[in-house]
């Protein structure tokens, strides 16, 4: 599974995509399935920003923290219907590595945005990324897919 806004899709927030040609062409020979966890869980493209408040994706499972926009909108439960959908979609198809947009409230590995919508990053997970990860779904970023040569993953 790839996000796919990293295969161009213009399905982030914002409406765009990146196109990121050696990331297509590292995913040669494999059976790519594009995903947007935001989407899925049905919101629109654009949409307004959100950022995870009270922790990340891991403390929204734990019901201790939740995803909102910046007016304050609590879109929790959309993220993870899209996370749910997303999961679904791995053990039905049989994807064991998610190949995921850092810093993404959905889909961030490592990094997400603090919550405070001032561009500022903390240590954690996006709710689809945690949700992969409690169900033994490998998720790496872009960049550690091409750094590894994919051949660390298969």
């Amino acid at each position: 599974m790839v996000s796919a806004c990293l295969l161009g899709e213009k399905c982030r927030y914002d409406g765009k995509g990146y196109l990121l040609p050696s990331l297509v062409t590292s995913l040669q020979g494999y059976k790519v399935l594009p995903i947007c966890p935001e989407v899925m869980g049905g919101l629109s493209v654009p949409r307004p920003p959100c950022e995870i408040k009270g922790g990340d994706g891991m403390k929204v499972w734990q019901g201790t923290a939740g995803v909102f926009t910046e007016q304050g909108q609590d879109l929790t439960e959309v993220f993870q219907k899209g996370a749910y959908k997303t999961l679904k979609l791995a053990v039905t198809t049989g994807a064991q590595t998610a190949i995921l947009k850092e810093k993404s409230p959905s889909c961030g590995c490592y990094t997400i945005y603090d919550g405070s919508f001032c561009n500022c990053l903390i240590p954690g997970v996006g709710v689809t990324t945690a949700l992969l990860k409690k169900n033994k779904i490998q998720v790496v970023t872009h960049t550690e897919w091409l750094e590894k040569r994919r051949d660390h993953f298969d």
